[in-house]
């Protein structure tokens, strides 16, 4: 696999919005809407349905000229040969039709994008390339392997049938194993409760920044996404920048553990924090958080600020986070009606936690041609096995959200209540990102399709510190996942954050490669000074308990 189909798969995560428990019967009430839609209005209806007829006649008869272009198509046979061409035109002819009825159907404001989308799932979904048939790749490969892709494909099928849901397997499972090729930085446990484990990592030399890197990863995903393999790692890459790392692992909660909220996750962050500065001997933490764990750790540092305890905060920096979510910001939020919240809180309530492992099929649906149809060609018609990519094993690396929690943000989604102060409250004490007074880096990505980069800057005009924003050219993984070394990357900044995001981008400066270096410059503006480090990990009150990657980083989901 080259770099540009990883950087594609990469930019296409499972990485969840916990914020919305769509369902499969959120996207059949919408489907029910445009049949409705059509049934009101017959005349519309019939005028593109012989609006269709023509185009179809015209491209059986080959008068379209070429297909669009589209990746599905990009086999020359559609380009020279009558057969497929014909077949890719009608194809995209109804796709097109049906699309524009929906524009003249009457939709209003947010139901005419969710006809659209509910009309391009099933015509994306009988798109020909999906079958052998009308797949001449999956053709020539049956051909020159003398049926051998067949019976490869049918293999996979059937696996996936008994072992994957019925989804088409997006990675080779086989490939990796946490602790011997991913979330293998030298480290240890230093502390184990019920919510959490804290991962202190070996220092790389003598001398360390006086000012630790303390990390808080979503609650949705395991924490090892900041350390893949080697070369992907940031936290390698941090130690290697003399910074000290310390790291949470949240546990894959089970019904058990339906009750914990917001509030037993923000208690849980203050703890560890305690704890890594105790250890580390600091009196302040550089704190990282990115998606939901960003919207944890801004929660957390608004409920110190409120008590007067900000002061052992040295800096916060939010990874592709967004703490006012707007329902235009993902697809996702199309689908965010308060009966569909509502809903999404009934199902995890009865069933104690939001399953990962259904939000994650859920999420393919969102995005089915590179998320499903993608990998029914390449596994069953072509008969290749999955790629082994260490991203996607960690996209499928499933975890649960416990029922409360999940309740408390989808209050935070439906009502906005991070952007307005004391709507909040922890221990009754209110929220108030303003009073987060430290200086904040803030980082989003241009094709970020979960966490648009104006939905993350959005936060430079809700915090109460000097904010610095930086945009990178990628997606929502490859984003924050930027090893240096990378020639086709970019960054952007901007000394100012206006209330603008287009301002703000209109005025930036581009730089090329990846904006790591400049963040731990960044966190070197802002430290304490260097330190000296102890080969020791761990402390007297909080001695080592078992090896980095943990055990909670192990647990599946019940």
């Amino acid at each position: 696999m080259n770099s540009e189909e990883q950087d594609r798969l990469a930019d296409t995560p499972l990485t969840l919005n916990p914020l919305i428990g769509v369902s499969v019967e959120d996207l059949a009430a919408s489907a029910a809407k445009v049949l409705r839609q059509a049934a009101l209005q017959p005349n519309v209806a019939a005028e593109y349905w012989f609006r269709l007829q023509a185009e179809l006649a015209r491209a059986l008869l080959n008068k379209n000229g070429q297909p669009v272009k589209d990746k599905r198509f990009a086999d020359e046979a559609f380009t020279g040969n009558r057969f497929f061409g014909g077949l890719a035109q009608a194809w995209q002819a109804w796709q097109r039709t049906t699309l524009a009825w929906t524009d003249a159907a009457g939709f209003d404001g947010v139901d005419k994008d969710r006809a659209r989308f509910i009309i391009e799932l099933i015509t994306d979904a009988f798109a020909p390339t999906n079958f052998l048939l009308g797949n001449p790749s999956a053709l020539r490969k049956v051909r020159e392997s003398n049926g051998k892709s067949l019976i490869e494909g049918a293999r996979h099928f059937f696996h996936d049938l008994l072992n994957n849901g019925g989804m088409p397997s997006q990675v080779d499972q086989s490939a990796f194993k946490v602790g011997e090729n991913l979330a293998i930085t030298p480290g240890a446990v230093v502390y184990r409760e019920d919510i959490f484990e804290l991962i202190q990592y070996q220092p790389n030399s003598g001398k360390v920044s006086g000012t630790p890197v303390f990390i808080v990863p979503p609650q949705v995903n395991k924490y090892y996404i900041y350390d893949l393999s080697p070369e992907k790692s940031l936290l390698r890459f941090l130690v290697e920048q003399d910074q000290q790392v310390f790291v949470l692992s949240w546990r894959n909660p089970t019904k058990e553990h339906r009750d914990w909220t917001l509030a037993n996750y923000v208690d849980g962050v203050e703890r560890a924090m305690d704890v890594a500065r105790e250890v580390s001997g600091a009196t302040q933490l550089h704190t990282v958080g990115a998606c939901a764990g960003g919207i944890t750790l801004a929660t957390t540092l608004s409920y110190l600020a409120q008590r007067g305890k900000l002061d052992g905060v040295a800096s916060l920096t939010l990874m592709v986070n967004v703490l006012q979510p707007h329902n235009d910001d993902s697809v996702i939020g199309l689908f965010s009606s308060d009966a569909g919240i509502e809903k999404a809180r009934q199902r995890s309530e009865r069933d104690g936690v939001l399953d990962g492992a259904a939000m994650a099929r859920m999420f393919n649906w969102m995005r089915p041609n590179d998320l499903i149809w993608n990998y029914v060609v390449s596994n069953y018609l072509h008969g290749e096995s999955p790629p082994a990519f260490d991203i996607l094993y960690w996209n499928n690396d499933t975890t649960n959200l416990p029922a409360r929690l999940h309740s408390d943000f989808l209050d935070l989604f439906k009502g906005d209540l991070l952007a307005k102060q004391g709507a909040l409250k922890i221990h009754d004490i209110p929220i108030d990102l303003h009073k987060v007074s430290v200086p904040t880096f803030i980082t989003g990505g241009t094709t970020d399709h979960i966490t648009p980069w104006q939905a993350c800057y959005r936060s430079t005009q809700l915090l109460g510190g000097e904010c610095t924003y930086i945009l990178s050219t990628a997606g929502h993984i490859q984003s924050f996942i930027n090893p240096p070394g990378s020639s086709k990357r970019k960054y952007y900044t901007n000394a100012s954050t206006p209330p603008s995001a287009q301002d703000w981008l209109s005025a930036a400066d581009e730089h090329s490669g990846s904006w790591w270096p400049y963040w731990v410059e960044w966190l070197d503006k802002h430290r304490n000074a260097a330190g000296d480090a102890s080969p020791v990990l761990g402390s007297a009150l909080h001695p080592v308990l078992c090896a980095a990657p943990g055990t909670y980083v192990h647990e599946k989901a019940k």
